[in-house]
């Protein structure tokens, strides 16, 4: 018989043999199942690296705007003014701060301020509100001048305002001012000079194994060294050469300032003893003690006025000054730092430890 093709045919079942249609199905579906592509992921971590970069140039350009409209390192305008008292709106007092060590920065900044009162022709006269300790010899005497020129060039009033500690250059800046006024608990005077150093002789010789060698062209060139312990005769001269006469010019302040006080009088008093308020007020070296709104009165009173807006000023947001900042955290050991440790720095500071 031909066989055809077509023609169906009956087989027997067999019921041990296991069903195929499963089988396909599995084989079917393993089939269409997508594989995970080499290039597809390649794609992916560079669009998230391209992503994240593109995030970061956005922070940058977002923090450029900001600090392009704030002023950052803009030299025009370095503080801001905030209103810290109502008042009639067509005068005003302004208060202006030296708080902290006394260096270069707080120069700057208290000049900003006395060139912002100086613009603003509404200001009748200035509160210098002091908190500090002092600082460095040549920082307290410019701004004891700037606050003398603000006087002489504006005829207008100044007052120091102390608050917790106004000692050596504290004290030293704010007898430039018409009067002073200090709270019942400031700590002030401290009149006098003191100068600090490190020597690194032990230090090199015995920990480093170094001897420095040094080639001057005179005795004198290397008073004081680091490198050695100063003796008897190097010290006089340096209480002659540089302690003398920062503290003859200290006295000379004091004695120019407080009015009241004779020659014979400040060098009584400028024996580097601190004083309280009340102690201050006695020996004349303020002239009332009290808080804000007493340091107002006075101004008023000096300026010719009833009452006004009082105004304080602060620093605008600098970039420039933020990053500077965190930079200095960075700390490093080098020949620079080993030199600016050693350096003798001259001071109208009250120390603890002095």
């Amino acid at each position: 018989m031909d066989y055809d093709p077509n023609d169906i045919v009956d087989m027997p079942e067999d019921n041990n043999k296991p069903s195929q249609k499963p089988i396909e199905r599995i084989i079917v579906e393993k089939e269409v199942r997508p594989k995970r592509n080499f290039f597809w992921r390649l794609f992916s971590f560079l669009f998230v690296c391209i992503s994240v970069l593109a995030n970061i140039v956005i922070l940058l350009v977002i923090v450029g705007v900001i600090a392009v409209l704030t002023g950052a390192g803009s030299k025009t305008k370095s503080v801001d003014s905030e209103v810290i008292a109502a008042g009639p709106k067509t005068q005003r007092i302004a208060v202006i701060s030296v708080d902290g060590l006394i260096d270069d920065r707080q120069y700057d900044f208290l000049h900003s301020q006395l060139k912002a009162a100086r613009e603003d022709k509404l200001v009748k006269g200035v509160i210098i509100r002091v908190n500090s300790p002092g600082g460095m010899v040549s920082s307290s005497d410019r701004i004891y001048n700037e606050i003398l020129k603000y006087r002489d060039d504006t005829n207008k009033p100044a007052i120091a305002f102390m608050q917790g500690i106004a000692a050596s250059g504290g004290y030293y800046t704010s007898v430039a001012c018409d009067k002073i006024i200090a709270e019942p608990t400031v700590i002030t005077g401290s009149i006098g000079v003191i100068m600090n150093y490190f020597v690194v002789e032990g230090l090199l010789k015995e920990k480093a194994g170094i001897s420095p060698i040094v080639i001057k062209s005179g005795p004198h060139k290397d008073w004081p060294s680091p490198y050695t312990q100063p003796t008897e005769e190097q010290l006089n001269y340096l209480q002659k050469k540089v302690i003398a006469p920062a503290y003859k010019r200290f006295v000379y302040v004091v004695n120019q300032g407080r009015g009241d006080l004779s020659i014979d009088d400040v060098l009584r008093l400028a024996d580097g003893s601190i004083y309280s308020a009340g102690e201050a007020v006695d020996e004349k070296l303020i002239d009332a003690i009290g808080y804000l709104d007493d340091a107002l009165k006075m101004i008023y009173e000096l300026a010719g006025i009833d009452a006004a807006e009082v105004i304080e000023y602060k620093r605008t947001f600098s970039l420039t000054e933020f990053l500077n900042a965190k930079a200095g955290f960075n700390f490093s050991f080098s020949r620079k730092m080993l030199n600016e440790l050693s350096t003798p720095e001259l001071m109208y500071l009250w120390q603890m430890n002095q």
